[in-house]
């Protein structure tokens, strides 16, 4: 089995197309292994693994840590899902850009969203469930959010999106994230 991927443009941030085996009884597929993802240049080790189950037009973010950032590995193994990734640390060349992409279940596809980048999506379907590995524990302490319509990012979520928790309607425009407040670009790793 081979874990094949696809370039996003931002360096680290990466489509993840697994071998998917299927046949009229359904499927199998490794979600993942270690040593596969590593030598594809993706990270051997999750600390912590999510679920989370949305209704339609639900949007989720846009979260990230800082201090102690995580890392994820995304997929959706029930319905689909727009999925979103914005590179949040300003001594990035990076910064302030942002990737889109469907995951679904029909599709199998996974997202890498590197550690010092905000990740949120929107639901597509009925209701989804989003499932992802995480490089670093959560800490609620580090627990930042930066605005989903952050005009300065200029991310293009589908029409039917928009149904969002109170912390995620208040959050701040990412100019407005108190520059200590942000990732840096490996110096929060391993803390």
């Amino acid at each position: 089995m081979n874990v094949r991927t696809i370039e996003t443009g931002i360096p680290g941030l990466r489509v993840i197309e697994p071998d998917v085996h299927g046949d009229a009884r359904g499927f199998f597929m490794e979600s993942w292994r270690a040593s596969r993802y590593r030598e594809a240049g993706l990270p051997g080790k999750f600390l912590q693994s999510n679920l989370s189950r949305s209704g339609p037009g639900v949007i989720r973010g846009l979260h990230f840590q800082s201090p102690r950032p995580q890392g994820k590995l995304v997929m959706v193994p029930e319905g689909r899902v727009f999925d979103v990734a914005v590179d949040v640390r300003p001594d990035s060349p990076t910064y302030r850009r942002w990737a889109g992409v469907e995951l679904s279940a029909e599709n199998q596809r996974q997202f890498y969203v590197p550690e010092g980048f905000a990740h949120g999506f929107c639901v597509l379907s009925e209701g989804a469930l989003l499932a992802y590995l995480c490089t670093e524990e959560y800490s609620a302490e580090n627990d930042r959010v930066i605005a989903w319509d952050d005009p300065d990012l200029g991310i293009r979520w589908p029409a039917d999106c928009g149904r969002l928790s109170a912390r995620d309607a208040a959050a701040p425009r990412l100019a407005d994230v108190p520059d200590d407040l942000l990732p840096r670009l490996n110096a929060d790793l391993g803390q």
